[in-house]
């Protein structure tokens, strides 16, 4: 009989976590010898790939000296935390994995704070330790106090500690022991973690952790079977977490996890997770259960939506040129399929039935979505982000969603960055150097300050610094914060943008498109250099006489146009702004196109 250990491995951003994943099951034999294995093999999703970042927690398996190892490697970064959560309820042990020169970082303090809250025992790795500027026994330290600050107990305190290089492919209980292979970690994994404590003589039950759609199988639910045993067929029902019932069916088919594959089986037994089709109904957080039971197993609470943003159709006059899926009923169904798989992310329909609610973690996990949506086919109108105030029940006080930011920063840049996190009515709570040169600083920021503010992070700190957030609490409102500065350049008609007119137009600010971009009325060419919005015309052309003969035209050199991200044009406009979305191209326009609709909001606005 195969024993079983599950596990999650949870790290920071970029830490090195899916790489050590693909190292652990090339070295226990799951890949054949002469296999061909993308790297970071786990990042299946295109945009996980383009990112460097896990988005979806995925579950895999190895088979290490008769010991199933089910592994789920989870996302690092915070706006995917509800999936994090979720996750933990269903293993019984952590690998923590932290970089030997980064130490610590405010992701790696939410995913131990929710694992040491469940009584797991973590093991810590300390990763990419052949760093150059790697410094193990100071991280140590600080991986020590942070468990200390989280209130671990006494258990928890006692961590073993694996020094590795995932890339290269070995782990190792003592920087003096031998560096071969990652046997090591194996073994640890098979000591450390208990077993799972399930009763396979139980009625069979088992809570939904993460849910997917496979064109062939339908809805697919996985999870950890929780009691009894599962098999092929066998009649289920699904509870929700209030008890009630939602649909009753039968498993049509029964998913172990093998590596990288999902293995039909015929039973499978409590303790184990795996993946159910058949369902038609059931989402994340539901029980599935045999019939007679009427008790919902327990689900993990999720941390509420902080964000929001309107996502409606696009009604631009370019609108159907470049994408497939254009109505709201369209967009509607894709947001509804979305939020029945992903808890941290709230749909809710407006009064106007082209436009939807959509509230979630961060600008990171909503601008994951769109640029989801713009892959397949959507155009889309969406909003400036917006923070979700609450009210204080027992004063009455407006509170508003405070983040922990955490800079690391080289010295030169401290004052400026500092200066900024001040106007965005942040408070400092530490500052101190972290080697190498650079100062680690922390401050407890209001999201609505921090919107916007990565891209001028980066160039204040000429690309070197590393900022990373996370959710702290719901504080008491801290007043206004300074939004952008400088008005926008507005197209006063429809075409083409003709190099001439740019060319008269780039001592008025910075441009945002380039010669023979479709323009139309309202949308936005450039950022004027003063602080109101200014109407112009990027499509006059240069008249034709005897005398200016059109040859001249080729001796205009304009400066290149400033080229958003869709993360970067979310983040620039104000509040009676838009972003169009296609599957070509990211614009930014007015909420209203014609100048006297603008001129009427702005009146209204003010009254």
């Amino acid at each position: 009989m195969t024993t079983i250990r599950n596990i999650a491995i949870i790290a920071h951003v970029d830490h090195g976590k899916t790489t050590l994943v693909d190292t652990m099951l090339k070295q226990s034999g799951t890949f054949r010898q002469n296999q061909q294995v993308a790297e970071r093999v786990m990042d299946s999703n295109d945009l996980e790939r383009e990112r460097g970042i896990t988005i979806l927690a995925k579950c895999t398996s190895l088979v290490w000296n008769d010991t199933r190892i089910n592994i789920v490697d989870t996302p690092g970064h915070a706006d995917f935390g509800g999936e994090v959560e979720r996750i933990l309820s269903m293993v019984d042990g952590v690998v923590l994995l932290v970089d030997a020169a980064e130490g610590p970082m405010p992701q790696t303090k939410f995913v131990l704070g929710k694992a040491l809250k469940l009584g797991l025992r973590p093991i810590v790795v300390i990763n990419k330790i052949d760093r150059a500027d790697g410094r193990p026994d100071e991280v140590l330290d600080e991986i020590f106090e942070l468990f200390l600050a989280l209130d671990a107990n006494d258990e928890q305190l006692d961590f073993p500690v694996v020094y590795a290089s995932g890339r290269g492919g070995w782990a190792a209980m003592d920087m003096a022991h031998e560096k071969k292979d990652i046997t090591p970690l194996y073994d640890l994994i098979v000591n450390h973690v208990p077993a799972p404590t399930a009763d396979a003589t139980q009625p069979f039950s088992m809570l939904v952790t993460t849910r997917e759609y496979d064109s062939y199988l339908g809805r697919v639910l996985t999870g950890r079977i929780q009691t009894g045993v599962a098999k092929l067929n066998m009649a289920v029902k699904v509870m929700n977490r209030e008890g009630q019932v939602i649909e009753t069916g039968r498993i049509s088919k029964l998913l172990s996890f093998r590596g990288l594959e999902r293995t039909p089986i015929e039973t499978a037994e409590a303790g184990d997770i795996v993946a159910i089709a058949g369902l038609q109904e059931a989402t994340v957080a539901d029980t599935i259960a045999v019939p007679e039971l009427d008790v919902p197993l327990p689900a993990q609470p999720i941390d509420p939506p902080t964000l929001a943003m309107t996502f409606s159709i696009n009604d631009s006059p370019l609108a159907g040129r470049e994408g497939t899926k254009l109505t709201s009923r369209m967009v509607r169904d894709r947001l509804m399929r979305e939020a029945e798989g992903n808890v941290a992310i709230r749909i809710t329909e407006t009064e106007d039935k082209d436009a939807f609610e959509v509230a979630g973690r961060g600008e990171l996990q909503l601008g994951v979505l769109i640029e989801t949506m713009r892959r397949e086919g959507f155009e889309l109108s969406i909003s400036r982000p917006r923070v979700l105030y609450r009210k204080d029940e027992t004063t009455g006080e407006r509170l508003e969603p405070i983040e922990e930011v955490q800079i690391d920063v080289d010295e030169e840049f401290v004052g400026s960055v500092v200066d900024s996190m001040n106007q965005r009515k942040s408070e400092m709570i530490d500052m101190r150097p972290s080697g190498g040169g650079k100062t680690r600083i922390i401050f407890l920021a209001p999201s609505r300050g921090l919107i916007g503010y990565h891209g001028q992070f980066l160039t204040e700190t000429r690309g070197t610094g590393i900022m990373s957030r996370v959710f702290h609490n719901y504080g008491p409102y801290r007043g206004a914060v300074e939004g952008r500065r400088n008005g926008v350049l507005i197209s006063n008609g429809d075409g083409e943008a003709v190099a001439y007119a740019l060319n008269a137009l780039e001592e008025r600010g910075t441009l945002f498109v380039a010669p023979g971009a479709q323009l139309y009325m309202g949308m936005i060419v450039g950022e004027n250099s003063r602080d109101n919005d200014l109407e112009v015309n990027p499509l006059k052309a240069k008249q034709l006489t005897n005398f200016r003969a059109s040859g001249k035209e080729e001796a205009i050199r304009l400066t290149p146009p400033k080229l958003m991200t869709l993360e970067q044009a979310i983040s620039y406009i104000q509040d009676d702004e838009r972003v169009e979305v296609t599957p070509k191209n990211i614009r930014i326009r007015k909420a209203f196109l014609c100048p006297n609709e603008r001129k009427r909001a702005e009146r209204s606005a003010k009254n």
